[in-house]
């Protein structure tokens, strides 16, 4: 049910934190949250955001909330939310894992590299042992410094449900353990963290991890919005896909019960400038 921006790099969660600065305020902001003596901005409870992980590109008249990838920069004067991915390699990275953080990596009983099945340049990340999700929160950590330092407000974690793409070798207790150690490393760093799908996890996502909002993909349409809500109230953004949304944009928008931060986007995440790019929102 997601989709993979076309322009992300194997940078995304490996690169060490670059010097850089930027200014993410929010247009409506959200009272100020803390976790651990510090203090975050969390996701606003209303406002029209924008999903723009296939490139940053300056976003229309009454946006107020956008997210981009973490080796992008935050929009300026909006809610800038920061993508990672946290629990599966990006294209391209894997070098980089096997030098860094072979360990951190999921291999089956043969010693064999495990990948989404959906997307096989995507190593599964090994959530199994406190060692290993050690690991992988010390080299994500660099990707979440990279947004706090550009300035971005909030960081999401992508593919926390991979566990169950690994055949049975991760588990969700093993994968929710890896997301309250990443939403502690976002909260220190004064950034909210946002779940990424994973509409199985019911309340448990926030109450076991932490996370402070949700980033959900086609709930309209798998008809799971209500376990988002049921958790997050207001603070749920949903992505809605052209290529997959059986019912029009207008009937969506009539809906009662999705979330009010919903939007309908190309497949790919295009520019403006590219014909296939789709905004709506309601």
């Amino acid at each position: 049910m997601r989709t993979r921006p076309v322009l992300l790099t194997a940078a995304v969660a490996l690169v060490t934190a670059l010097a850089g600065t930027g200014c993410a305020a929010a247009a409506t902001p959200a009272a100020p949250a803390s976790s651990a003596g510090t203090r975050y901005t969390d996701l606003p409870t209303s406002g029209r955001p924008d999903y723009q992980l296939g490139g940053g590109y300056t976003p229309a008249a009454g946006v107020t909330i956008v997210e981009r990838d973490s080796t992008d920069r935050p929009a300026a004067g909006r809610y800038s939310i920061c993508y990672v991915n946290g629990f599966q390699t990006q294209p391209g990275s894997l070098a980089e894992w096997q030098r860094r953080a072979p360990s951190a990596l999921l291999r089956d009983g043969a010693g064999t590299l495990v990948s989404d099945p959906g997307w096989p340049d995507e190593v599964l990340l090994d959530t199994r042992t406190a060692a290993k999700r050690a690991a992988i929160t010390k080299e994500l950590t660099k990707a979440v410094v990279r947004c706090a330092d550009r300035g971005f407000d909030a960081v999401e974690f992508d593919n926390l449900d991979s566990w169950t793409r690994s055949g049975k070798r991760l588990t969700r207790s093993g994968n929710l353990a890896l997301a309250a150690a990443l939403v502690r490393v976002g909260h220190e760093h004064r950034l909210a963290v946002g779940q990424k799908n994973t509409p199985q996890l019911g309340k448990a996502g926030r109450q076991t991890t932490g996370f402070d909002f949700v980033v959900a993909e086609e709930c309209v349409q798998y008809d799971e919005c209500s376990a988002y809500t049921a958790a997050y109230g207001k603070r749920v953004i949903d992505i809605e896909y052209s290529d997959t949304l059986h019912r029009s944009w207008a009937s969506v928008c009539g809906m009662r019960d999705r979330p009010a931060m919903t939007i309908l986007r190309d497949r790919d995440l295009v520019t403006p400038a590219d014909d296939e790019y789709v905004f709506e929102h309601c």
